[in-house]
């Protein structure tokens, strides 16, 4: 299996994966890059709940030859009244 590394863009910051993980195929790394987006979703709403717009993120994928897949979400609540 090969070993894929998941870089993770918030609000202008890198968090660069240093460990990865090994996974079987691309549809794993699709898969497992669309989790870590809805995590961080997530964590964003917990951590400040009254907030209406949120960062963009995304987690880009690479493995030892370079990038394979970027995934991005751009968060924002609307209220209406």
């Amino acid at each position: 299996m090969r070993r894929y590394y998941f870089d993770v863009q918030k609000d202008g910051a890198l968090l660069v994966d240093e460990e990865g993980m090994e996974l079987p195929n691309i549809e794993a790394v699709q898969l497992e890059a669309a989790q870590s987006l809805a995590d961080l979703a997530k964590d964003f709403v917990l951590d400040d709940p009254m907030s209406a717009a949120g960062p963009e993120m995304s987690v880009d994928v690479r493995d030892a030859a370079g990038p394979v897949l970027q995934a991005k979400l751009a968060f924002a609540i609307s209220r209406m009244h």
